[in-house]
């Protein structure tokens, strides 16, 4: 190979200078640090060495040609242009990594099939055979990246992601990739504090922490476990070289173990993950160094075996990927600050969460703080020294913890009062409207004084199997914007949960309070708490009865702004096949069905809101044989149906980037491919009603001008939410 040449070495976003640092104490020359990587010089030998002991990076790529491509004949041009038969044996086998477009090159397979081609050509025209392409396993991988008109075609000297490090086959739900994980452990510093400081992870998964952490300790190259690299199927390949580097790093090995590793230990409530996190550290090879024990958070303290003066603790708490699992997280982060100042005053903690404001919750101010990225996610990594003065003294009250003495007599505050004079006036504004429409369930305020931004929805019905009338109350507070203080806004939260109760004539037990905070892009809402709480309620709409829960899911099961669709449904549904997408606890599956519809079906990907939707129907006398739940990814489902419907209601949330689905869904972006999709599915003479709540949502209205497009929002809105006519939009839409 050339003696001295250029090398990429690519890495996940937030770890480039870390990486650059690590390059140069490799002995590399010329780094350079760009986005997602790092360039660096030197010869084929540093490159086997940087393959071999990178912590950090992910892959090492050996460019080989860059330039300017205006065509996909110029791409074919510059691939061909390169002699391949120095790397792969005519009779080989390979791969193409492609990557970016242009107006030209549109998409990565046809981009590496034009590679893949030139290749090809070229083996064919020296010596009239071809290598094979290998989807898995090649013996070349070759790299292209194409950027601002310019493609870069090199080698992969890796293969596997250099994050594998072979040691992980047993892994938790959502395990950290190793050169992250390695990337925490340096930012926390470890390693650098001297070898008698311990480690520990209350929360440890799979154990990737503690792995990393000995190896780091012990002197161990990352990729000496490895089963291959690519590099080692090239041609040229220095197989001498690449023994000589692995003994080296043998007898590092050796030697590293020969010493006192730190005290290393992991804990975890959950029993699978520490047997699988047993399984990887034997796989290791540090059975004889690493202990994993289960054990709940609430009984995490130091261990008692030896005497730990200091440490470290390191981990990565679950931080709630849906709005509703956001309020457990902060008990779950409130204890682990808790279990920090109470056992563990003059360690250092390193917590690395996916929502940084739930590290607020642990009542310990933060020294220094990282941006990182665990995959696509946006992440935050926060270094505390676990002492008196970085302790939180003042920290505001939980909100949502009622009163210790709810039955004292409340005196109310001015603003309180004024709260409980505008939810009266509010209620008589309703009463004649109510009594025409026949709601039992309705908005009651809404933000109406901007210093009590909350909405509050009243319902009334019947107690789940009971014959006990009820009326209970919904209060779900908006995020308080940034400029309001947090001490202000938790004072505002408490007088309305004093004044709610006064102004409406029902118990505080009656009323379920809320703060509604949204996780970073997300729109599924989840059980609040694992047990439940209060009563549930069985209300009427229309003729309808449906299921309510105001206490486990921060939203009640049915969405009040919706109710004039839904009635509308139910009246125009009688002998039609009715598809109810993202259907959530599917009312107006409900409703078609009690209208005298044919057929309905209910997608939706919750398993928990079909099993809510079973309970509604069955409460209404209707059979799963005729309205149909699927459990499904409705943007993947709409793209395989090929039932055809007269109704269909689609009404998508503003975003999502759920586990469950295979891409992002953007309301805004992907709003005319769901129509269109849904269209397809439409008979002759059928409706779409097309609904969302995304205030900004701007309908494009000349991609949809092939079909008849009304917009009926103005009269899907009834009185209780008058006040707030962006509430939601909603279309009725056919073939033009």
């Amino acid at each position: 190979m050339i003696a001295d040449h250029q090398f990429f070495a690519t890495c996940p976003k937030g770890l480039e200078s870390l990486l650059l640092d690590e390059l140069k104490a490799l002995g590399a020359e010329d780094v350079r640090e760009t986005i997602a990587g790092v360039y660096f010089s030197g010869d084929i030998k540093k490159a086997y060495e940087v393959c071999l002991w990178s912590r950090l990076a992910n892959k090492i790529l050996m460019p080989l040609v860059q330039e300017r491509v205006d065509t996909a004949d110029d791409l074919y041009r510059v691939a061909r242009a390169i002699d391949w038969t120095q790397y792969l044996k005519p009779n080989g086998s390979l791969l193409v990594d492609f990557s970016g477009e242009s107006r030209s090159i549109r998409n990565t397979q046809f981009g590496a099939v034009k590679v893949k081609d030139a290749i090809v050509d070229c083996f064919r025209d020296e010596t009239g055979e071809r290598p094979d392409v290998a989807k898995r396993d090649p013996d070349l991988r070759v790299n292209a990246r194409l950027a601002r008109g310019k493609v870069t075609i090199g080698l992969d000297l890796c293969g596997e992601s250099l994050h594998r490090r072979g040691y992980r086959k047993s892994q938790g739900e959502a395990p950290l990739k190793e050169n992250l994980a390695a990337a925490i452990l340096m930012r926390a510093g470890w390693g650098t504090n001297g070898a008698q400081e311990a480690l520990l992870d209350p929360m440890c998964g799979s154990g990737t922490f503690l792995i990393e952490a000995a190896m780091i300790s012990a002197d161990i190259a990352p990729g000496l476990m490895r089963t291959g690299f690519a590099f080692e199927r090239l041609l040229n390949h220095d197989a001498n070289l690449w023994a000589e580097l692995r003994e080296q790093a043998q007898s590092r090995k050796r030697k590293g173990l020969e010493r006192e590793l730190p005290e290393i230990r992991g804990y975890d409530a959950n029993l699978a993950v520490i047997r699988a996190a047993e399984e990887n550290i034997t796989r290791a090879g540090f059975d004889d160094w690493l202990r994993v024990t289960r054990k709940e958070l609430r009984e995490f303290v130091k261990p008692t075996h030896k005497t730990l003066e200091h440490g470290i603790i390191v981990t990565n708490p679950p931080y709630g990927e849906r709005l509703g699992e956001i309020e457990a997280m902060k008990s779950l982060y409130r204890h682990l600050g808790e279990r920090l100042r109470e056992e563990f005053t003059g360690w250092r903690a390193a917590i690395f969460t996916g929502n940084p404001e739930l590290g607020k919750q642990m009542g310990v101010r933060a020294q220094k703080k990282y941006k990182l990225f665990n995959g696509t996610i946006a992440s935050e990594l926060l270094l505390f020294s676990i002492e008196p003065q970085y302790t939180v003294q003042n920290r505001a009250a939980d909100v949502d913890a009622p009163d210790a003495d709810s039955s004292a007599p409340v005196a109310l505050s001015n603003g309180a009062q004024m709260l409980v004079n505008r939810l009266q006036k509010n209620s008589k504004k309703l009463k004649s409207w109510r009594k025409r429409s026949g709601a039992s369930c309705y908005r009651l305020y809404d933000a109406d004084m901007p210093e009590y931004a909350c909405a509050i929805d009243v319902y009334e019905g019947v107690v789940d199997g009971t014959n006990t009338i009820r009326r209970q109350v919904h209060v779900q507070e908006y995020q308080p914007p940034r400029s309001i203080d947090e001490k202000a806004a938790a004072e505002r939260f408490q007088e309305i949960q004093a004044a709610v109760p006064i102004a409406l004539d029902v118990s505080p037990e009656s009323v379920s309070f809320k703060q509604r905070r949204r996780n970073r892009g997300v729109m599924q809402y989840e059980k609040l708490h694992e047990k439940p709480m209060g009563e549930l309620l069985q209300v009427q709409e229309g003729n309808a009865k449906l299921l309510i829960n105001l206490w486990q899911y921060l939203d009640s099961g049915l969405f009040l702004d919706h109710r004039p669709l839904r009635l509308r449904i139910a009246s125009e549904t009688k002998g039609k096949r009715f598809l109810n997408l993202f259907c959530y606890t599917a009312a107006a599956s409900v409703q078609a069905a009690l209208g005298g519809a044919r057929f309905t079906l209910s997608v939706d990907m919750s398993q928990t809101y079909l099993n809510w939707a079973s309970r509604n129907l069955a409460m209404n006398g209707l059979s799963e044989s005729r309205n149909r739940l699927e459990k499904a990814d409705c943007v993947k489902w709409l793209k395989e149906a090929d039932q055809k419907f007269d109704l269909i209601m689609l009404d998508p949330p503003s975003f999502s980037n759920s586990k469950k689905m295979i891409d992002v869904l953007d309301v805004q972006r992907d709003h005319v491919s769901l129509i269109d999709q849904s269209m397809v599915l439409l008979d002759e003479g059928g409706v779409l009603y097309f609904s969302n709540n995304l205030r900004s949502f701007k309908l494009d209205s000349d991609a949809l001008s092939r079909y008849q497009v009304e917009d009926i929002s103005a009269a899907t809105i009834d009185d209780d939410f008058s006040r707030n006519q962006k509430i939601h939009q909603c279309w009725r839409i056919t073939r033009g």
